[in-house]
């Protein structure tokens, strides 16, 4: 991960409640999302593990209150979380049609953004403490639709010869992935803790 990584969690709580003062902070997830779809062609989820504020966000403070339990494997699911994408973006689609024209334009379009915030960074703080801290993560429409674009690209690779199966880079990894097991990890975020939890430098990008 970055060294700014652990305070980009403020990011959005900024957004999510100053947004209901200042409606203009919503429009920083259009940042967001061009920095999703510029990254992830050519990295897959790195965006999530390193520059995420809702990432940080559970990673360094939801996680010093979650019951740390297993992230269900249904909603890992893309049966589960291709209708969570499109529920949610045809959601906030329609109700910015519904607003196109109409007085106030640009501030109730940032409301959209806030809402859409605070309600994800409501579910995902409520999912976080209730199982481990990534889960909303484990079904994100942002995390889908990274996954689905560059979920092969800069993957995790492990030096067998070097392993020695001590199930460290198990342990670290906040997406609960089977790290020395072998095939593609489209859900990977490349936070690169288990390289730095490796004993044996087994794991590299």
């Amino acid at each position: 991960m970055l060294k700014i990584t652990p305070y980009l969690g403020i990011l959005v709580l900024i957004v999510s409640i100053g947004g209901l003062w200042y409606p203009a902070l919503g429009y920083f997830m259009l940042l967001i999302f061009a920095a999703i779809f510029l990254i992830s062609p050519f990295r897959g989820r790195w965006f999530c593990g390193n520059l995420c504020p809702r990432g940080s966000f559970v990673d360094f403070w939801v996680s010093k209150i979650s019951r740390k339990k297993k992230i269900p494997d249904t909603v890992r699911s893309l049966w589960v979380r291709v209708p969570v994408f499109f529920l949610l973006m045809g959601f906030m689609g329609y109700r910015i049609a519904n607003i196109l024209g109409s007085l106030n334009t640009f501030e109730k379009i940032g409301m959209v953004f806030v809402t859409m915030c605070l309600v994800t960074t409501a579910i995902a703080f409520l999912l976080g403490t209730y199982l481990s801290p990534r889960t909303w993560c484990s079904f994100c429409p942002m995390g889908t639709a990274q996954r689905l674009i560059g979920g092969k690209r800069y993957p995790l690779k492990l030096t067998k010869e070097k392993c020695i199966n001590c199930g460290k880079c198990d342990k670290v990894c906040p997406m609960q992935l089977k790290v020395r097991e072998e095939g593609k990890k489209p859900d990977c975020i490349k936070c690169g803790r288990c390289v730095n939890a490796c004993p044996k430098n087994a794991l590299q990008f």
